[in-house]
């Protein structure tokens, strides 16, 4: 089915609007009515081919929320009517050890990416959604629940989940402390699920003007980075540190703030290499670990949790017609905290 869409030409080329083609649905398939797609950072990378050669057309966007309009003759996972989401992969090889072990972002086969990919078959290219409709295996969608609005659920396939896995995995929660590095749109989600766990949460930011909205969104405490005696006052103060930055920062300075045994995980991804001292470690046991999402069980266990607490992602609602302008935004970090792209003006 040829479906309305925008697309970036190529490396760096200003999206327009074009039409791409759908696959007919198969017996697991299910069509979903986009309402809905965030703008996430690594669109933006990958659009302008700063992560590797990419493919082109391409059409961007993993963070998607809609309602299901068709679905195949053998699902069973969803019915006509659902609201449903897409996030960062829609297959897998469903073989290898880590796909059977729900952490399909860590597949050691074939992984079909949402765009910028190719489908199980390694030839067809994957089209994200900047779009209005995806078809999607039933495994692979994931449950909107009903108390979620579309609009602020669409940023949690990448965004929310990007940092739920992370503060899950090393543990947030009462009596831990944890740093969240960035307000942007994957911080300002940190510190909301962060504070929804229980943990000790604080902003750790160089613009001193966001520590009203951190506390707003749930920190209990405010670092400014660019505050030479505010960090040497804070090593050893901090349990677990999540560094959702993807500029170049002096990773020694944040390590120093972990405490014993303390880890920072990294979960924004800079252009250039990052160096480090080795003794930043190894002078308090601590670790440098990285994170990838989530798998499809993990990540409608978020959307669960935000829906029990009652929150999603803090966005601004686009017409297509903004998707440039707004991306030259992103770059600039001139949002709060996500774009969403209304796709009924694609």
């Amino acid at each position: 089915m040829k479906v309305s869409a925008y697309a970036a030409p190529s490396p760096g080329a200003p999206l327009a609007p074009t039409t791409i083609e759908r696959r007919d649905l198969r017996p697991h398939d299910i069509l979903i009515d986009i309402k809905f797609s965030g703008i996430c950072h690594s669109d933006i990378h990958q659009g302008k081919e700063e992560w590797g050669q990419a493919i082109f057309p391409m059409v961007p966007g993993h963070e998607i929320a809609g309602v299901v309009t068709e679905v195949g003759s053998a699902v069973t996972k969803f019915k006509v009517g659902d609201h449903a989401g897409v996030g960062c992969f829609v297959d897998s090889c469903r073989e290898c050890d880590n796909c059977k072990a729900g952490l399909e972002q860590y597949c050691l086969g074939h992984v079909s990416v949402t765009y910028n990919g190719r489908e199980a078959d390694k030839e067809t290219p994957t089209y994200g959604g900047y779009s209005t409709a995806i078809v999607v295996d039933e495994n692979y969608g994931l449950k909107i629940p009903d108390s979620l609005a579309l609009d602020v659920a669409a940023p949690l396939m990448c965004a929310g989940i990007t940092l739920y896995s992370p503060l899950h995995r090393w543990g947030a929660g009462p009596g831990v402390r944890v740093g969240i590095v960035g307000l942007g749109g994957l911080g300002h989600m940190g510190v909301k699920i962060a504070h929804a766990m229980g943990a000790e949460v604080t902003l750790i930011s160089h613009s001193a003007h966001k520590e009203d909205d951190a506390k707003r969104l749930g920190t209990n405490h405010f670092l400014l980075s660019s505050d030479k005696d505010a960090m040497k006052a804070a090593r050893y103060s901090f349990d677990l540190i999540i560094n959702t930055v993807s500029a170049n920062i002096d990773i020694d300075r944040y390590l120093s703030l972990l405490t014993l045994d303390g880890t920072m995980v990294m979960v924004g991804v800079p252009v250039e290499p990052l160096s480090l001292r080795t003794f930043s470690m190894i002078s308090a046991r601590r670790s440098l670990a990285g994170s990838n999402i989530g798998g499809i069980k993990e990540t409608q266990e978020m959307l669960d949790f935000c829906a029990e607490h009652g929150f999603g992602s803090d966005i601004e609602i686009i017409d297509a017609q903004e998707i440039n302008t707004a991306w030259d935004r992103v770059v600039n970090s001139d949002v709060k905290y996500r774009f969403v792209i209304d796709t009924s003006t694609i």
